[in-house]
């Protein structure tokens, strides 16, 4: 089963081109799965039956993992069995009569406009370090990427005179993305202020770098962005993603349509970006409450 596995993992690297940190998490929900499996004495995927993928989805809600980390296993599981009946190891797929349990998505946890305010005006520009994070921050909101969609833009795939930067997304996919006048401004000065002090005299094709010219981290890019949240007094559990959520909630808010909302955020399927006009939905309801002599 190993072996298998690690033919299915080399597949969705090599022919699907999707990302080492995709590969990683997909590597973790099928070697879990077959831990369960050999547990059970299951040592081959050809014996195992659709009740031993239900029997293993709830052994993992039993263990406390969250209902998304769970669905996630299950699409990992699902996404195995149909490699190995297109590549005629299975002759059938047991995983393809188990539903996608979609209603287990949470809605993400967005930032008010004002938190959004408060968030990016806590660096220091008057510091290096903080003329870096404040573009960093802006143009995280401003396009709604992701963290390691950030950290590894490359300088040359942002036009400021345009007012747009190429982004490559998942799967490595491409997509353009259009940059507001704060977002422009703050890369502007990060550009001629900050990033030749980061540099040192070193060159490197990345815009955003850390204190010593290189990558930054996705982990690091997240602490900051919890720093500065706790700075500002946000009490709401800060996540990674947050400003990208907060930026599709807030165009959507204000009249965008899905579709351009889909493009820009580079989703595959637009039923991804829906579960944004639930949150709009939620906003509306707690405003009608809020404020109707009836509610």
């Amino acid at each position: 089963m190993n072996e298998l596995a690690e033919a299915f993992l080399n597949y969705l690297s090599v022919e699907r081109g999707l990302s080492r940190n995709t590969i990683i998490s997909y590597r973790e929900d099928i070697n879990a799965y077959i831990d369960f499996l050999k547990a059970s004495r299951i040592d081959s995927f050809s014996l195992t039956k659709k009740n031993d993928i239900s029997d293993f989805m709830l052994s993992q809600k039993d263990k406390g993992i969250s209902a998304n980390s769970v669905a996630r296993r299950l699409a990992a599981i699902k996404a195995l069995y149909r490699f190995l009946v297109r590549e005629r190891i299975l002759k059938a797929d047991p995983s393809n009569l188990i539903d996608s349990p979609k209603l287990w998505k949470k809605i993400p946890q967005t930032l008010s406009t004002n938190e959004v305010d408060a968030l990016l005006s806590q660096p220091n520009i008057r510091q290096t370090q903080g003329i870096r994070d404040r573009a960093i921050l802006e143009a995280l909101y401003a396009t709604g990427m992701r963290v390691s969609e950030a950290v590894n833009l490359k300088k040359d795939n942002v036009n400021l005179d345009v007012g747009f930067l190429r982004c490559i997304g998942k799967g490595n996919k491409e997509r353009i993305v259009p940059l507001g006048k704060k977002a422009i401004t703050s890369i502007s000065k990060y550009l001629n202020e900050a990033r030749p002090h980061l540099l040192k005299g070193k060159e490197s094709e990345l815009l955003f770098l850390n204190r010593f010219g290189k990558t930054i981290s996705r982990q690091s890019l997240w602490k900051m962005i919890k720093r500065y949240a706790k700075e500002a007094r946000i009490k709401k559990p800060i996540r990674p993603h947050i400003l990208r959520h907060s930026f599709a909630t807030h165009l959507l808010e204000r009249g965008a349509d899905l579709r351009s909302v889909q493009e820009m955020l580079g989703h595959a399927n637009i039923s991804t970006t829906q579960i944004y006009t639930h949150i709009s939905k939620e906003r509306l309801k707690a405003i009608h409450k809020m404020f109707h002599p009836r509610p």
